[in-house]
């Protein structure tokens, strides 16, 4: 809008812009039509290829000043007043959960629990029924909900997302940042003298049901010239120290939303150390409070990436560390 002389002078203008909109929506929606439905098109991945997408190109936009956003890549204060955080025991609170499920076992009808259950697996296997009658039943005989689940599972099996990254997306916007060209650069340095690309993987560990930042993360790691890992959702520590080693990745990246990372970044170390492998290094990005970061420090990690932080600035850190790591 502040392109336009005059933007609401007219309605030439406004009426461009939403037929703009609507032919960009249109297209989307004819793609969708021509995958046979948003069931289909869902099973191929390509909507939230689409969003993926449309999220690397902004943090690129944005890691690159291009699209400001006031107080995190603009207007930046000198000092930032801290701030006071909820502090979240994960332990605790696991514990206190695993008390809750054995007092709520011990005290429901373990019968009719089963019976519940039972119907929905056979409601699943035939199709005759309401699953969701029949689940709202089973809760309320107080089944749990990963026993529900685990009714419907053993006739349709766990759904597995397929997982993808985008390339050349991030760099788009990006290329022109300092912090990029200099990470670039340094990876290139790095792979002449290993005779391979730093390799990195992403992992997304605990019940953290979201993970498109992590993609927008591995995006910009792999247009920054890195062999970019990604890890499924819900994975382990052990999984993620497993899947780390098999594909013999110099960094393990891990990515917190959940307010997990006090437990699950610790018993990834303690995986990967089991392995043999502890010239892993270790990083952690997400939603971390500052007064976190000395434990995960001492735990092991080499760095931390807040919220706000470049991927390209981030990639230039790993890379300094990756180098000097080399040299050493």
């Amino acid at each position: 809008m502040c392109r336009s002389l005059d933007p609401w002078a007219g309605s030439y203008y406004v009426e461009s812009l939403t037929n703009d909109l609507v032919e960009k929506a249109w297209a989307l929606i004819e793609e969708v039509e021509k995958l046979g439905g948003m069931s289909k098109a869902i099973e191929t991945g390509v909507p939230k290829m689409r969003i993926e997408e449309a999220a690397a190109r902004t943090q690129g936009r944005i890691d690159s000043g291009t699209q400001a956003i006031i107080g995190v890549n603009k207007y930046r204060l000198e000092k930032e007043d801290p701030i006071d955080i909820l502090d979240i025991d994960n332990t605790a609170v696991r514990l206190s959960q695993i008390e809750r499920l054995k007092k709520l076992r011990a005290e429901r009808n373990e019968a009719e629990v089963i019976e519940a259950l039972e119907a929905i697996t056979e409601c699943a296997k035939t199709g005759e029924g309401n699953l969701l009658e029949l689940a709202i039943i089973a809760a309320q005989r107080r089944a749990s909900l990963g026993e529900i689940s685990s009714a419907c599972e053993k006739i349709a099996g766990r759904y597995k997302a397929t997982i993808r990254t985008i390339s050349g997306v991030y760099s788009s916007e990006a290329k022109n940042d300092k912090d990029f060209e200099q990470a670039v650069k340094l990876v290139n340095q790095f792979s002449e003298k290993e005779g391979r690309q730093p390799r990195i993987m992403i992992a997304k560990m605990g019940q953290d049901g979201h993970d498109r930042g992590a993609k927008v993360v591995a995006t910009g790691y792999a247009d920054l010239g890195f062999d970019v890992d990604m890890g499924p959702l819900f994975q382990t520590p052990a999984e993620a120290a497993k899947q780390a080693v098999e594909n013999d990745v110099h960094v393990l990246g891990v990515s917190s939303l959940a307010a997990g990372h006090k437990t699950l970044i610790p018993a990834v170390l303690e995986e990967l150390k089991k392995l043999g492998r502890e010239d892993i290094m270790v990083i952690a990005g997400g939603v971390i409070p500052a007064q976190d970061y000395q434990f995960l420090y001492d735990a092991g990690v080499v760095a931390i990436f807040g919220p706000g932080t470049s991927v390209a600035s981030a990639g230039k850190k790993i890379m300094e560390i990756l180098v000097a790591a080399q040299e050493d």
